[in-house]
């Protein structure tokens, strides 16, 4: 019999016959090791004699298939216990059966052998047979229909064979029978195919290996022939060798020619590798790409601590990456070492084995910590949770009058009362305020909150203690009230008081000592117990605390800004363009005659591309193109010429005195100024010459012109900001230009590409600037990846352009609004929606009309707190270079003087949204925002709450400018607390009707000629 770690390797035959000497030839030369075929158990064949010679004579263990249940009808055991056969009769007639007749003895008749008698009468004879077919020369039999076995039948046979060292080998057999079990099997058999490779079922073919015999692998390779080209075969017989304990092939395979023979070969001689490993076959990975891990264990030891070999298998007909060394690590139970495995790419139809040591654990070369720094450790756990920003390194963004509500997890093991505190200050006061913090719900969360009453930065933290007589008092009470209070019970209260009077002295000591001479003088327990409970005590207790394990947080930075910052309505002009003439440029005083146009658009900000001098080296002409004429005014983006540079203006718009008296006007009228900053140059900036070491030069002398690809801007130059001589004096430089603006007025700076810029600069500049003038706004014009854009939000930024733009469709929109408002991004940038810029003439506008327009701007207004529109935009602009987001006539490279009270304008939408933006602080901020269920996807619907719970405004958009478009929508009344079946009260915001919907579905159309609704739902109480 082949020891346990010995692969069995059985060609399948189906008759003795068909076994020849060339047949037998090729399975000793494949390495086999017996030869496998079908036979009668009780009848004795005289071929069966030879072919058991032969096979013997070449090495190899004969071994013959065979069922023991099996009887002819006629048998004699049969007869004389007919009650344990079922007998199969055969050969019967078409007739109809007589019941009067016998029917005749023919077909078989199948033995129950699971039954108990069945052991008792059949097992020896059976066994017997089996002895004398043994003595033969047959060195296993197989099993056939192992199902039909029962288990202590089984284990009876294999106790009668096993001293003739005869192999039991069965199945494969149904999961749930338990007859083919370790305790009656020598080896099992399990068929695999290429599905089960594929499908990773590897495992799951082979068992757990801890209750079960060996398993072998029987290939149904002549059903699969069609199916599998030659690197499939390939992958399917070795990776049988390298995870079964022994393989059957059929002979038809082992006769399929050379290469068929070379692979049982390579087969054998891999299984020979694999044999130690005899346990457990786990699936650790399977890849898209038709690539299988499988870690094989040792036998008793599934979780790998000896070590494991892992079989690695590529079924496809290209050559693909091994998989990832994480799973291939972590499955199987124990860190393995992968160190020097080969896991490079595997080629097509490879398996490969790789022996596994478990990887050395890591033992830290610094010492372990001691117990007195151990137990020096805090005991209690305190972490904010909100507002938070990367862990407290970046500012939370707030403006002035807003509450910070803080919530912080607070917790400490056991069932001792916490005593929480939220601390707050800004940052030039030297004393801090605090507000204990309320419990709320079963996580350990606590909340408390403070007031920004101050422009400028402050900061936070809280801490957190054991509170003792707070934990006793709470005690003590629920003791009395169960009538189980005893008198050490109020002893322990008196002596918490000592140890208080103890630490305090003066004049708290002293109070302290009264009500101990007042418990000490009490009537009875129940007095003492009053006066322990004394609510008056409890403060003071309270106020002498000392604090036992007493933890703080880190801090917490906030940004209190402006309420600009966050709320805002800003209008982008070209003064040069505040001209009826094209030919005559604008100048800084032709805008003061627009200002009231602006102002009762209701926009609170008017906002200046650049307004410094424009270089004329590779000036741009209209529509960007690369020859101007000499009258052409170029981009305002190519800052810098003889005349000046960043500090300077356009002489053609006029003098720092129009500018002054440009910004006082505006002021007038509630506007505010922004400027644009914009950190580039034209190659005839005077910074050029004055400090070439800001610039960086190629070697030739040439300096590369600036790109966004595939926009290019052969008319700007960069700055290096680590330039040669560039730190401090080039940001030293810079952070004085916005000082000097700020100096004329300017509050507010739009910033040009900052993503391009370095963020450590931006880090400190807005920090320099806004130490010296917090109520200066920084908005961020960064399209880009979202991570730089929150960083630079992170950095300082007050604002920042947003993907607004883009994002037309309903659930785009409400996926990109959600991000914004209830992810971390919520506590520090702030989207402003501008619908349209000098540099994007979104596609949507350019094919949507009117409507078009209308949509964008309500959706703008009301999704969030800022919202920008570039001149034009009133008057449905949207004429466009054709295939690109470009403006046909771009004002950038052109004046452009517009009759602003054009045929079809948008003037009234825009001034209704501002008006009702600055009626409803609902509509003054992005993070109240939410979505609400309308049946259709061209149809938006969606609420904002106002501070004081009071109303909800409900905006309701047809998205599509072409068609109207109807739903069933809800109405959100479970936001105040009513059933679905009330009423409540609205008011049309858009087209001033009042009246009432009653219950939760409600029915509407909206045509293109006004595609949205804006409604004020209000009810008795508020919102719940």
């Amino acid at each position: 019999m082949a020891s346990a770690l010995s692969p069995i390797l059985l060609l399948r035959t189906e008759e003795a016959a068909s076994v020849g000497a060339d047949m037998i030839d090729h399975a000793r030369a494949a390495g086999m090791t017996g030869v496998l075929w079908r036979a009668d158990w009780l009848m004795d064949a005289p071929e069966m004699a030879t072919l058991i010679k032969d096979v013997r004579a070449a090495g190899l263990a004969p071994m013959v298939e065979i069922d023991i249940a099996d009887f002819p009808v006629h048998h004699e055991l049969v007869a004389e216990f007919p009650q344990l056969f079922s007998i199969r009769r055969s050969g019967q007639s078409e007739a109809p059966i007589d019941p009067r007749k016998p029917m005749p003895a023919a077909g078989r008749a199948i033995a129950r052998l699971h039954l108990n008698e069945a052991v008792e009468f059949l097992a020896r004879p059976v066994c017997e047979r089996l002895i004398s077919t043994a003595a033969n020369g047959i060195e296993g039999f197989r099993l056939a229909n192992p199902h039909r076995l029962g288990s202590r039948f089984l284990q009876l046979v294999r106790k009668q064979l096993e001293p003739h060292g005869v192999m039991i080998l069965a199945g494969p057999a149904p999961a749930s029978d338990g007859a083919a079990s370790a305790a009656g099997l020598d080896r099992q058999i399990v068929a695999f195919s290429l599905p089960d490779l594929k499908e990773g079922r590897v495992s799951d073919r082979i068992g757990t290996g801890a209750a079960t015999a060996p398993v072998l692998g029987e290939l149904d390779i002549d059903q699969l022939a069609g199916d599998l080209d030659a690197r499939g075969m390939e992958a399917l017989v070795l990776t049988a060798a390298a995870v079964f304990s022994g393989l059957i092939i059929p002979e038809s395979f082992l006769g399929g020619g050379d290469d068929a023979r070379a692979l049982v070969v390579k087969a054998a001689g891999l299984a020979q590798r694999a044999a130690p490993y005899d346990g457990t076959v786990q699936l650790l990975a399977r890849t898209r790409d038709n690539v299988v891990a499988l870690a094989r264990t040792r036998n008793g030891d599934a979780r790998a601590h000896d070590g494991a070999l892992l079989v690695l298998v590529n079924g496809d007909a290209e050559e693909r990456p091994a998989p990832g060394r994480g799973a291939l690590v972590q499955r199987t139970g124990t860190a393995l070492d992968l160190g020097p495995a080969d896991l490079s790419p595997l080629l097509p139809g490879e398996v490969r084995i790789i022996e596994l040591a478990p990887s050395r654990t890591i033992i830290a070369d610094a010492p372990a910590l001691d117990v007195d720094c151990g137990a020096a450790m805090p005991r209690l756990v305190a972490e904010i949770r909100s507002p938070r920003v990367d862990g407290g390194d970046f500012a939370v963004k707030r403006v002035v009058g807003d509450d910070v509500e803080v919530t912080a997890a607070v917790f400490a093991d056991g069932h001792e009362q916490l005593a929480v505190e939220l601390h707050w200050r800004s940052l030039d006061s030297t004393s801090w305020q605090s507000v204990r913090m309320e419990e709320v719900g079963k996580n350990d969360l606590w909340t408390g909150r403070f007031t920004l009453d101050r422009l400028g930065p402050y900061e936070f933290f809280v801490e957190a203690w054991l509170d003792r007589f707070g934990g006793f008092r709470r005690d003590l009470v629920k003791k009395r009230d169960a009538g189980v209070a005893q008198l050490v019970d109020l002893a322990d209260g008196k002596v918490l008081i000592g140890e208080a009077v103890a630490r305090s002295g003066g004049e708290a000591g002293q109070e302290l000592s009264a009500f101990l001479r007042r418990f000490d003088t009490a009537a009875d327990s129940e007095a003492s117990a009053d006066v322990l409970l004394d609510d008056d005590l409890a403060q003071k207790m309270t106020a002498v605390d000392d604090r036992p394990f007493r933890i703080v947080t880190d801090p917490q930075r906030v940004d209190s800004e402006r309420l600009a910052a966050r709320f805002s309505s800003w209008y982008e002009l070209f003064p040069r363009s505040m001209t009826t003439d094209k030919a005559r440029h604008g100048r800084l005083e032709d805008v003061i005659p627009h200002l009231a146009r602006i102002r009762d658009m209701g926009f609170d900000t008017v906002y200046f591309p650049p307004i410094h001098p424009i270089g004329k080296t590779n000036r741009k002409g209209p529509n960007n193109t690369l020859t101007p004429e000499p009258h052409d005014v170029g981009s305002p983006y190519a800052i810098g010429s003889p005349d000046g540079g960043h500090d300077a203006i356009h002489p053609e718009l006029g003098s720092f005195e129009d500018f002054d008296r440009l910004v006082v006007a505006a002021r007038d009228h509630g506007l505010e100024v922004a400027l644009d900053f914009a950190i580039q140059a034209s190659p005839d900036h005077p910074w050029l010459e004055d400090h070439p070491g800001w610039f960086s030069w190629r070697s030739d002398g040439s300096m590369k012109y600036a790109e966004n690809p595939p926009k290019k801007y052969q008319d700007i130059v960069n700055l290096d900001f680590y330039g040669p001589d560039a730190v401090p004096d080039l940001w030293l430089a810079l952070r004085d230009v916005v000082l000097l603006w700020i100096s004329h007025g300017v509050k507010t700076f739009r910033v040009d590409n900052p993503h391009t810029k370095p963020l450590p600069f931006w880090e400190w500049m807005i920090a320099d600037i806004r130490h010296q003038h917090p109520e200066v706004i920084f908005l961020a014009e960064a399209f880009t990846r979202p991570t730089m854009m929150y960083r630079l939000a992170k950095v300082g930024f007050s604002q920042s352009y947003t993907y607004f733009t883009w994002r037309d469709g309903k659930h785009e929109l409400i996926d990109y609004i959600t991000e914004l408002t209830d992810t971390a991004p919520k506590e520090f940038y702030r989207p402003h929606f501008f619908v349209n810029t000098p540099d994007i003439n979104p596609m949507f506008l350019q094919s949507s009309g009117r409507p078009g327009f209308r949509i964008r701007a309500v959706l703008a207004a009301t999704l969030s707190g800022l919202f920008g529109v570039y001149s034009g935009f009133e008057l449905c602009e949207s004429a466009a270079l054709p295939g690109r987001e470009e403006y046909l006539d771009s004002e950038k490279y052109e004046i452009r003087p517009r009759d602003h009270t054009a045929a079809g304008n948008v003037i009234a939408d825009i001034t209704l949204l501002n008006r009702l933006r600055r009626l409803h602080p609902a509509l003054q901020t992005h993070l109240n925002t939410r979505f609400y269920l309308a049946h259709n996807d061209n149809i938006i619907w969606y609420g904002k709450a106002s501070p004081d719970g009071d109303e909800l405004i409900m905006v309701m958009v047809n998205l599509d400018p072409h068609h109207a478009q109807e739903c069933h929508f809800e109405v959100p009344l479970w936001e105040f607390g009513l059933p679905d079946t009330a009423g409540i009260s609205v008011e049309d915001l858009v087209l001033g009707h009042r009246f009432d919907w009653h219950g939760k579905i409600q029915w509407i159309r909206i045509t293109p000629d006004l595609p949205y609704r804006i409604w004020r739902l209000r009810a008795p109480g508020g919102l719940a």
